[in-house]
């Protein structure tokens, strides 16, 4: 299995597909559309930041999805690439929720090793998703 030293835009899709272990997958279609998961929730994170707008159960299914099929250290690594910085405190609320956050996240970029203590966590949707 392929690891990166520090996962840029230049060994992104590469550290993807090596692992990339979604045993039902046919073909690169299926592949390509568990990637685009990513966007799907920069978009939903962009809309919670700008509008106020949470659409939680989504966000979770977008979440569990690339949890499923992709290794676990490697999906949280790509999260946090992908994810806007600023966006961090909403996809570490979502990961708490679902016991997934690590204490540290490896090789980010320009970021390098992120300790997730120093993330805060957003309120308003912990409180929304207690109530699940």
């Amino acid at each position: 299995m392929i690891d990166v030293k520090n996962l840029n835009e230049d060994n992104f899709f590469l550290y993807a597909a090596a692992h990339y272990e979604n045993v039902n997958c046919y073909d690169t279609k299926e592949f390509y559309e568990d990637l685009n998961r990513f966007k799907y929730l920069k978009r939903l994170f962009s809309r919670y930041y700008l509008k106020d707008e949470l659409k939680e159960r989504l966000i979770l299914n977008h979440l569990i999805t690339l949890y499923n099929v992709f290794d676990f250290r490697a999906v949280t690594r790509m999260l946090f690439f992908r994810v806007d910085d600023k966006h961090w405190p909403i996809l570490k609320t979502f990961l708490i929720f679902l016991n997934y956050m690590p204490e540290v996240v490896y090789n980010i970029g320009e970021h390098g090793d992120v300790r997730t203590e120093y993330i805060a966590v957003d309120a308003a949707i912990a409180e929304t998703l207690r109530k699940i």
